[in-house]
């Protein structure tokens, strides 16, 4: 459902001046005005068995989910975070970068990088009882050749051929070397992955409706699906790791709504919610009844320009919109003076990062922003513009309307509901500047995906053929200094460009009761089951 802002202009600019007003020297990453400190990492990718004590088996988790789940097939981008309870990933990334066997045992290579061979675990079967072999893996893969939407598509379209040396080894060659061919194996069913494998069995039962009857390999399977209201998984007795998993079962419920959500865990109706937000982050941070799963990583949350579109397909325009918004300011409106601020693809500590891009980034300057506008405005542009988001950033919405609106831009603004915001706005490219966030563990290949020509996630239509070139390059490569030089110069000339409107890092966080053990999680959120417990 759609809500349209237009009479809010007034009330919001005057309330955003006051904020600037008051908010004096604070910095964007600053602790609030309680003496709290900054947000920090905090147990990002789970927590620690050592100190966990011994854990227990059954009882069923229940989970706030910030959207009704649309589709599980892999096939179909959309944000799902129960795949990872039904799929497990036949590779895994580990913090640092590398990557792992996990459904699969190994993935090597001979010859740089043009021809690989995985090989998989003897014994591995889906929650239906078949096998998960060569051939399994093969028909997957297949399908995102075949389907042109699928988000890993443009990876797996890379395969020029695929065989099965045994029942269990495939052989991929690709049409060029491809050093981080592996990555593609261990992403999100939202980036887009070859890593979730479906049940050929279940895919020739059920055909083009297998997004909604699942069938993978993973630690539980959907028994229950009530949309709208909740989702029941129960134990996958054919699980391929011995002892595991840990609980009886899941469920899930759909809570967009974010102050009801984190009400949820407040009253004691869920376990676990997924939070999406700086207002969940910071109220949990804070709470010693919760537990918190945080890391802000790199990409984060920014603004998406429409460069099919006009005003920002004008890098004037773009400037303007960076130049016009205040970090300070937001930080005090929006984050209690939690914001972790950003202005650039990597965090610091990356060793992507090169400050020759944050050097190159517009600082805040209304002056300047206003002449900008002015100057577009006398060749003949529109100052009009609409800036969209989800209707749980409605105070976001008239802070962006205030800011922009004082330096001349015209602006409306549209709140959608997460799913249409998703599906439409996102998908569709209906927009001109638009909310979004992107947390990213590994560049590869969240950052093609997200700034290359033909990114999945690109719902902007940034495009630069230097930028394709060091994409490609630095995928490509087995050399780590390649790869590095390659994405600092990518970060440098984003920056140029202004190819986003950087404000801060990630918020997406694990908030759980304490009783809740074993947490397996990537920077992005997605948790891996197998080993989650519940102390009670």
């Amino acid at each position: 459902m759609l809500w349209r802002s237009r009479a809010l202009r007034t009330c919001a600019a005057l309330a955003a001046a006051v904020v600037l007003a008051a908010c004096g020297a604070v910095g964007a990453n600053q602790g609030g005005a309680d003496g709290r400190p900054p947000l920090q990492a905090m147990r990002p990718y789970g927590g620690d068995p050592a100190t966990e004590g011994e854990p227990r088996r059954g009882g069923t988790l229940v989970i706030g989910n910030d959207r009704e789940v649309v589709s599980f097939d892999p096939t179909v981008q959309n944000g799902n975070a129960v795949a990872m309870a039904v799929y497990d990933l036949l590779l895994r990334l580990t913090p640092e970068g590398k990557v792992e066997p996990y459904l699969a045992k190994s993935m090597e290579t001979t010859d740089d990088g043009r021809t690989w061979v995985m090989g998989l675990r003897e014994g591995v079967l889906f929650s239906d009882g078949t096998p998960l072999d060569a051939n399994a893996v093969i028909v997957n893969t297949q399908r995102h050749i075949d389907a042109p939407a699928s988000p890993a598509a443009v990876y797996a379209k890379q395969i020029t051929a695929m065989r099965a040396l045994d029942p269990l080894t495939v052989e991929f060659t690709l049409a060029a070397p491809l050093g981080d061919f592996p990555v593609v194996f261990t992403g999100s069913i939202f980036a887009g992955t070859l890593g979730m494998i479906i049940s050929p069995a279940a895919l020739a039962q059920y055909g083009d409706d297998i997004g909604n009857h699942p069938v993978g390999a993973g630690p539980f399977k959907v028994t229950s699906w009530q949309r709208d209201n909740r989702m029941e998984l129960t134990r996958n007795e054919h699980y391929w790791q011995p002892g595991l998993p840990r609980l009886d079962g899941l469920e899930f419920r759909p809570l967009s709504d974010t102050e009801t959500r984190y009400a949820s865990m407040v009253n004691g109706d869920v376990d676990l919610i997924y939070g999406g937000y700086n207002t969940e982050l910071v109220r949990a941070y804070a709470d010693p009844k919760f537990t918190v799963y945080y890391g802000p990583g790199s990409a984060g949350f920014f603004f998406t320009f429409n460069f099919a579109r006009k005003p920002f397909d004008d890098r004037r325009m773009r400037e303007a919109a960076v130049r016009a918004i205040d970090l300070r300011a937001l930080a005090a409106s929006q984050y209690g003076n939690q914001l972790v601020g950003s202005d650039s693809l990597f965090e610091a500590s990356s060793p992507y990062h090169t400050e020759a891009a944050s050097d190159l980034w517009p600082q805040y300057d209304p002056e300047q922003a206003r002449r900008l506008v002015q100057e577009y405005v006398a060749d003949g542009g529109s100052p009009h513009i609409t800036f969209t988001t989800s209707r749980s950033e409605v105070s976001l919405g008239e802070f962006v309307q205030a800011q922009l609106s004082a330096v001349g831009m015209q602006v409306d603004v549209e709140f959608f509901d997460l799913a249409e915001f998703t599906s439409r706005v996102l998908q569709g490219g209906d927009f001109q500047l638009i909310s979004n966030l992107a947390p990213v563990d590994y560049p590869f290949p969240a950052i093609a995906r997200l700034l290359g020509t033909n990114g999945a996630i690109n719902f902007g239509k940034y495009s630069n053929p230097e930028v394709d070139r060091l994409l490609d390059e630095a995928a490509s490569t087995l050399d780590p200094g390649v790869k590095t030089k390659a994405y600092q110069e990518v970060e440098r000339l984003v920056n140029e460009d202004i190819g986003l409107l950087f404000l801060s890092r990630s918020y997406a966080s694990t908030i759980t009761k304490p009783e809740v053990k074993g947490i397996d999680r990537t920077i992005g959120r997605d948790i891996f089951f197998a080993t989650t417990w519940l102390d009670r």
